[in-house]
């Protein structure tokens, strides 16, 4: 009788609760202050892409710049994630990040150390840091496992200043100038255009600490995953075939408007999902991924949501791989205080 008595206790307190379930999008209807502006923007991944020139990004970086970011945020692991999976390789592997050692090396610092460094640096920065401090700051910013940052640092001095010293060796120096060729979003979109807006640094909000699947046998894994993808592809090759096409223009502004339309980041979701979910596997392997593809995506909500926590109303922008898009966008629309900014009116 107890028991019954309890269940139905349950049920009836747990009414309201679902009742309220279905509109907590609602509930910050009636806010007082200032709701932060969530810009998401999908892009193609520029190192994969042989046809590309850096200069052919302009006008895609004048759009933004319009839009006056505070914040940028990045597809990239960050220090404490790397320093967490460097201290238990059996979970993340022996390869998880790029290695800190020359960084290391130059500065005395392992990544913790040089997290508190950067951290302290910025506590105190002032308005017109001298070229001194943005080169020890990059420095901080490369034994912290954060390079697009240090190249932030790196942009901001005037090119005279670009040299050794203050914690750059010639080691990290050339590390820096191999960043300014590297056909990478983070870099040539994310850093750039920090550096354009007189912003400090970007923040790496990557996570795969729930994609790090403990499978025996990888490679059946892999190739589950994959043939799952394979099926129905049609509006995919057209997709990836009009992607081709506009990465060989001499300005990639048509290129983000396409791979950012609605329609366009369905059929990125729609292969990524219903293929794994439907296909047939003795072992679940493509279900499997998919769970930690949504845990993935989950966490690097979590991350940009985490780098404005203490500022509200705050404009950010996030650069990411165009399949993570649809769900950023439906995610981050849920979270009280926030509001999705159009894409396509700030790339028109």
């Amino acid at each position: 009788m107890r028991k019954t008595m309890m269940l139905m206790a349950c049920l009836v307190g747990g009414a309201p609760l679902l009742a309220h379930a279905q509109n907590l999008t609602t509930l910050d209807d009636d806010m007082v202050g200032p709701r932060t502006q969530m810009l998401v923007l999908g892009s193609v991944h520029l190192r994969e892409q042989k046809d590309f020139k850096v200069e052919a990004l302009a006008p895609l970086l004048d759009k933004l710049a319009a839009f006056k970011p505070q914040v940028i945020t990045i597809e990239a692991i960050g220090g404490e994630q790397c320093d967490l999976a460097a201290r238990h390789p059996t979970v993340y592997g022996e390869d998880y990040c790029r290695s800190t050692d020359k960084a290391k090396a130059a500065t005395g610092l392992d990544i913790p150390a040089a997290i508190a460094g950067v951290n302290k640096a910025l506590a105190a920065w002032p308005a017109n840091p001298a070229p001194a401090q943005r080169r020890h700051l990059a420095a901080l910013f490369l034994a912290a496992s954060d390079p697009a940052s240090a190249y932030v640092q790196w942009l901001r001095l005037p090119a005279g200043e670009r040299r050794v010293g203050d914690g750059l060796d010639e080691t990290l120096v050339q590390v820096l100038r191999e960043l300014e060729t590297r056909n990478n979003e983070s870099f040539q979109i994310g850093a750039r255009l920090a550096a354009t807006l007189g912003l400090e640094r970007v923040h790496p909000i990557d996570d795969h600490t729930g994609d790090s699947h403990q499978i025996a046998d990888t490679q059946a894994f892999g190739e589950a995953v994959m043939a799952a993808w394979k099926t129905d592809r049609t509006k995919l090759e057209q997709a990836i075939a009009e992607q081709d096409r506009l990465i060989k223009a001499p300005d990639l502004l048509p290129l983000y408007r396409y791979i950012n339309q609605p329609e366009v980041s369905w059929i990125y979701a729609e292969n990524n999902l219903r293929g794994p979910l439907r296909a047939q596997s003795p072992q679940h392997y493509p279900q499997i991924w998919v769970n930690g593809w949504e845990i993935r995506n989950l966490r690097m909500v979590a991350n940009i949501l985490e780098t404005v926590r203490d500022r509200p109303g705050q404009r950010v922008l996030n650069i990411v791989g165009a399949s993570h898009k649809p769900w950023f966008d439906q995610w981050l629309g849920q979270m009280p205080g926030v509001s999705i900014v159009d894409v396509q009116a700030v790339l028109e």
